[in-house]
């Protein structure tokens, strides 16, 4: 039999955990922000990545000598969009992502934010389909009815 050899016994480090920061380099672009004392990520705008507007964009026009070469998902993205805009905006709402809630305590209401449960839920569909909720209970006070009744 053969012996192998100490290149072969070597332990080859393959994944990040093995490595002492020699195996994933990642983008090297560094991080965009820190986190503070209450755990919330806090965006640093001197780190976030710019770039430069060239001039006239304002009054650039989309012509329609491209389009001989575009495909239909293009065409039609060039038919709708007469002017270039950017594509963010310097200012924005913030998007609510809590479900709020009224309650009444002591003849005060509270607004809470808490999640949305099952019983929600239904309370919503039911206020927005009046419709399906008639028929719905048309139909269960049919089938009591028909319970109910003697069979012949």
């Amino acid at each position: 039999m053969f012996k192998p050899s100490q290149p072969m016994l070597a332990r080859l480090r393959l994944t990040t955990k093995q490595v002492n920061g020699g195996y994933y380099k990642g983008t090297r672009t560094g991080s965009m922000g820190h986190f503070d004392s209450k755990g919330n990520y806090v965006i640093d705008w001197t780190k976030v990545r710019t770039y430069v507007v060239p001039e006239g964009l304002d009054t650039f026009k989309v012509s329609p000598s491209n389009w001989n070469n575009a495909l239909p998902f293009e065409w039609l993205f060039l038919t709708t969009i007469a002017q270039l805009t950017p594509f963010v905006t310097k200012r924005m709402n913030p998007t609510p992502s809590a479900y709020k809630k009224e309650i009444e305590r002591n003849g005060r209401t509270y607004s809470t934010i808490d999640g949305m449960k099952g019983t929600d839920y239904l309370e919503q569909w039911y206020s927005s389909n009046p419709d399906e909720v008639l028929a719905r209970e048309t139909a269960e006070q049919e089938a009591v009815e028909g319970l109910r009744s003697p069979k012949p």
